[in-house]
């Protein structure tokens, strides 16, 4: 709990768990299911389990937190003695989470604002940071939602796949499926619109691609104070190498957060993935 507002999320947020401990942050669960089991996110499913079933083929599906997930969460929380919740969630468009969130809400023992991120990844966490920072200032529910609410939208994401096929299988690239027919021809840049995945642009190569996502991070930071997360899935090095690069263009960065995506949004994205999300301050 954070100050009289407690603050949850989702495992999409993908926030370190020293900055979930630091804010009293808390998180319910999504889940993936491999092969036929059932696993939640962040507790039993492991972003390389995901990635190894894909590349072998291996079914791989993911679900949202029942109802009841959030309600027993929210009713702990106010035993604990919080008068208010703020639960922020990933975007309405590609998940139900939101949907059960609002429906747990309206048994809650206390008031809940479930806010819709329209985003994923820490493109929600940073939201979810500053929502917690707010409340811990004192101030009420209303407040905290908007200003989570003004930082996701302040936000960009732009991320980089080798293959689209992922992202088919699990119906998640709405107008992407434009770029289908020449996927393997091109390597697509794709962005967040309005809590949907949409395609930016397409470029030839790998490398190029990365080198491209590069800049338009740059340019949407331009002069402003701005917080970097650099995501992956299974591309550990190309992501450090581009956290590193960022480092060195963004004279305003605050904070710089490398990490690989968890087992939800990797079944989706495929290995090889890479993003950036730039959150201004």
């Amino acid at each position: 709990m954070t100050g009289r507002t407690a603050i949850v999320t989702d495992s999409t947020a993908y926030l370190p768990a020293s900055v979930v401990a630091e804010h009293a942050i808390r998180v319910v669960p999504l889940q993936v299911v491999i092969g036929g089991r059932s696993y939640a996110e962040g507790v039993d499913a492991k972003s390389s389990d995901v990635a190894q079933a894909l590349r072998a083929w291996v079914p791989v599906s993911t679900s949202r937190p029942g109802p009841a997930a959030f309600l027993d969460t929210y009713e702990q929380l106010a035993d604990d003695g919080a008068d208010a919740i703020v639960s922020v969630h990933l975007s309405a468009e590609m998940s139900g989470t939101f949907e059960s969130a609002v429906l747990a809400a309206r048994d809650s023992p206390v008031p809940v604002r479930v806010v819709d991120s329209r985003s994923m990844g820490m493109g929600m966490g940073y939201a979810v940071v500053t929502a917690s920072r707010v409340a811990a200032g004192g101030a009420g529910p209303d407040e905290v939602a908007a200003a989570a609410e003004k930082r996701a939208a302040a936000t960009t994401a732009v991320f980089y796949v080798d293959t689209l096929e992922y992202l088919r299988r699990g119906g998640r690239i709405g107008a992407g499926a434009a770029l289908l027919g020449s996927a393997l021809a091109v390597k697509p840049l794709l962005h967040l619109v309005d809590g949907r995945i949409e395609p930016l642009e397409k470029v030839r190569t790998a490398t190029r691609a990365i080198a491209r996502m590069e800049e338009l991070a740059v340019g949407h930071a331009g002069d402003a104070e701005v917080d970097v997360a650099v995501h992956h899935l299974a591309n550990p090095d190309r992501a450090e190498s581009l956290a590193e690069r960022m480092r060195a263009r963004l004279p305003h960065l605050g904070h710089l957060h490398v990490s690989e995506v968890g087992a939800v949004v990797g079944a989706h994205v495929g290995p090889g993935m890479l993003a950036v999300v730039v959150a201004p301050r």
